[in-house]
């Protein structure tokens, strides 16, 4: 149960009711059914294709809350990295940001009713700049549409809020339009993923589309080597001295024979007692353990070292003779935000 300040100010106890939460999702679902099935098709193509075809920059513009999808629309068209794209917020726009309007470009004004009187105002300003204009409304025969090049109507059956009035259905289906026409322009441009994750270098997305195992993986001095002849216990700094928990053991020529983890040394220790003083690595270590090469993908690495049927906590990095070039770990993937 929770309390929830009255129009009085009283705090009055409230809980929601599991039926009429039901309901209300249902609601919501007709209403973006309503949406999608009435959508005229050809206008939206129409809409897709301008974006593509501006010559200049494409901006977005709206008021309230159709304003913050707006701002995110246009940082979605940003991110792909064909078009210049920005908001431009209507007050501001009229006290001197509309200075970043030029001819070539496009402005796109999303409003449910089309009647704003922000927007109103700004489409006389943003049409002496030389701008082309395009609204994107719910509402038939506004004011807004009226005065634009081209109108992208979003059929609207009703809002959600139990008043008719809160924008919680128009906002989602301008949300879910505009981020549709995105995608279909990433699938038209052929976008690959190697040029999206360019300009997403710091989330996840761009770090597992970007980084390769050279990129994160030891090497040279801080790989914990050693070679199968060696005694386990003469091992044991260079295994806990690197911080990677294990041995990479191999030959003569760098070839990787096999690893040898603090894992092993303990299970080692249990079995043999004191008998561990006389093995050697080579003798007790893993002859056929996981391993990648650099140029693999780094989220590729961690797919590998998750893999059943048992997680492990680094892969040894080797070149096509197997020769031993670095190690990359699951601490050093999670670290760098894998």
């Amino acid at each position: 149960m929770g309390f929830l300040p009255s129009p009085g100010g009283h705090l009055v106890a409230s809980t929601f009711d599991l039926r009429d939460l039901g309901v209300l999702f249902e609601n919501q679902q007709r209403h973006l059914n309503h949406f999608f099935d009435n959508l005229d098709l050809g206008q939206a193509q129409a809409f897709a294709q301008a974006l593509i075809d501006a010559p200049g920059a494409v901006f977005f513009s709206g008021i309230g809350k159709s304003g913050f999808v707006a701002h995110k629309l246009s940082q979605t068209l940003a991110s792909l990295g064909f078009t210049r794209s920005s908001y431009l917020p209507p007050v501001d726009a009229l006290h001197g940001d509309i200075g970043a309007l030029f001819p070539s470009d496009l402005l796109v004004l999303i409003s449910k009713s089309g009647s704003s009187d922000e927007l109103l105002k700004l489409v006389p300003c943003a049409r002496a700049k030389g701008a082309r204009l395009i609204s994107i409304t719910s509402v038939q025969s506004n004011p807004l549409a009226a005065l634009c090049d081209m109108n992208v109507h979003l059929p609207l059956e009703k809002e959600a809020c139990p008043f008719g009035l809160a924008p919680v259905t128009s906002t989602a289906i301008q949300m879910v339009f505009g981020d549709t026409i995105v995608a279909a322009i990433m699938r038209v441009r052929k976008l690959t993923k190697e040029q999206y994750a360019r300009n997403h270098p710091a989330g996840k997305i761009g770090k597992s589309l970007i980084f390769k195992v050279k990129d994160l993986m030891k090497k040279r001095e801080d790989l914990p080597l050693c070679k199968e002849g060696d005694m386990i216990m003469d091992q044991l700094t260079e295994l806990t001295s690197k911080g990677c928990g294990c041995l990479l053991v191999i030959n003569a020529e760098n070839r990787l024979i096999g690893t040898f983890t603090d894992g092993d040394l303990r299970r080692t220790l249990k079995s043999n007692g004191e008998g561990i003083f006389k093995l050697t690595v080579g003798e007790m270590c893993n002859r056929n353990p996981r391993t990648i090469t650099p140029e693999a993908m780094a989220v590729e690495a961690m797919q590998k070292i998750e893999s059943p049927p048992s997680a492990v906590q680094f892969l040894p990095v080797v070149d096509d003779q197997k020769a031993v070039i670095g190690i990359i770990t699951l601490h050093g993937l999670v670290s760098a935000g894998l």
